[in-house]
């Protein structure tokens, strides 16, 4: 059976604005509903069409009242008592509403065809609004696919194929270089709503562009045998990131890193020249800190729970590494842990250690040195400093 020309214009407008059939069906009945209240109504009626999709001429019209009480009675467009609603519905109360019809209209002047297209063309656009708003918000917190479409002072507009994202210089790699046509991950920072529908904020600076990377590259990931439990970032610069392992007999770090470095390449693909320590996550928090100042190795942890802050002894060979160039290694991993940290030199009777924490250590600096190895990256030489002390928040000399 073939269409009717409307069914068939109905149909190419849902296929070229995406939009659901029922959506573009209501905004047609809206603009009908309006086009007949300005040929053949009054401005306090309302109006409600039911459109016949094989025959819009024979589309119904409805006036609808709301059911109110002799007392409550004021305007006769929209309301009626509760007796006259009765003559046409039994069962009906006070505060329901109820559709009465309208005398059938074959046409409709100019000023009413154009008040028709505008609420058409004005629904539509909404409808469309709401659509991209709801999907990207869906996205928020994921890392997506564009290319750069325009380059606005330090602003950089990214095309996401149905919507435009704006990364602002907060959201860009310090040193990077963005021209029209690359292409580029980001990660969704936040939607919001405006006058000219969802503005969408991307980034490549947050720890979540690093999650979303891994996740693309490692399949454990995906499938949640292995699980990245933190990323502290400083972008363009290093990133430390945390995995444990729900397997037991899975390595998260070898997982992450690949066979000879691969997986781990593909994220240094898209990153730049960005090093990438990947540690072992460990429950009992001396553990975990001692893994996340690696490469240097840590003899003794003491934390403050209360607090929230960690002294750690390392050997005085270690301590410039264990700080790291200007104070960075001991500030990510303050921020991956969660921990402030203090930085001591053993000394005495301090430097009695358990050797489970050494091993852990150990363990965990081999496996950095393997992804710098990798990824060709040469971690510089330590060089002793003088000071005894040294803390994640301020990196002075005291």
């Amino acid at each position: 059976m073939a269409l009717s020309p409307f069914m068939a214009a109905l149909n190419q407008i849902c296929d070229e604005k995406g939009l659901p059939r029922e959506v573009v069906v209501e905004t047609v009945e809206a603009a009908l509903a309006a086009a007949y209240r300005k040929d053949y109504g009054h401005g306090r009626q309302v109006v409600r069409a039911v459109l016949d999709e094989d025959d819009i001429t024979q589309t119904k019209m409805f006036q609808v009242f709301t059911i109110v009480k002799k007392t409550e009675f004021e305007d006769e467009h929209s309301q009626i008592l509760l007796a006259d609603a009765k003559k046409h519905q039994k069962n009906i109360k006070v505060g329901e509403e109820i559709l009465l019809p309208l005398p059938h209209q074959e046409s409709f002047g100019r000023i009413a065809a154009q008040t028709a297209k505008q609420v058409i063309i004005q629904r539509l656009r909404e409808a469309e609004r709401d659509l991209l708003f709801t999907e990207f918000k869906e996205k928020e917190g994921t890392v997506v696919t564009g290319s750069v479409q325009q380059i606005e002072a330090n602003d950089i507009i990214i095309n996401l194929s149905k919507i435009n994202a704006i990364m602002l210089p907060s959201g860009q790699i310090t040193g990077e270089r963005y021209y029209i046509g690359q292409r580029l991950k980001v990660y969704v920072v936040g939607v919001e709503e405006s006058s000219r529908g969802p503005r969408v904020l991307v980034s490549r600076t947050e720890g979540g562009l690093i999650k979303g990377l891994f996740n693309n590259e490692v399949p454990e990931i995906g499938v949640g045998t292995v699980e990245i439990k933190a990323v502290a970032r400083e972008a363009g610069s290093r990133t430390k990131m945390a995995v444990v392992a729900h397997q037991p007999s899975l390595d998260p770090v070898g997982s992450c890193v690949g066979q000879r470095g691969v997986r781990v390449q593909g994220v240094l693909a898209e990153i730049g020249e960005e090093k990438i320590d990947i540690i072992l996550w460990d429950n009992d928090a001396k553990k975990f800190i001692a893994n996340a100042l690696s490469p240097a190795k840590v003899r003794e942890v003491e934390i403050d729970d209360n607090l929230h802050k960690a002294r750690v002894f390392v050997p005085e060979d270690q301590t410039s590494l264990a700080i790291g160039r200007g104070g960075q290694n001991v500030r990510l991993a303050s921020k991956l842990t969660g921990y402030s940290i203090d930085i001591e030199k053993n000394q005495g009777a301090k430097s009695n250690e358990s050797s489970s924490e050494q091993t852990s250590t150990e363990d965990t600096s081999e496996k950095v040195a393997e992804v710098r190895e990798t990824t060709k990256k040469t971690p510089k030489k330590a060089t002793k400093k003088k000071t005894t002390k040294i803390t994640a928040k301020s990196t002075k000399k005291k």
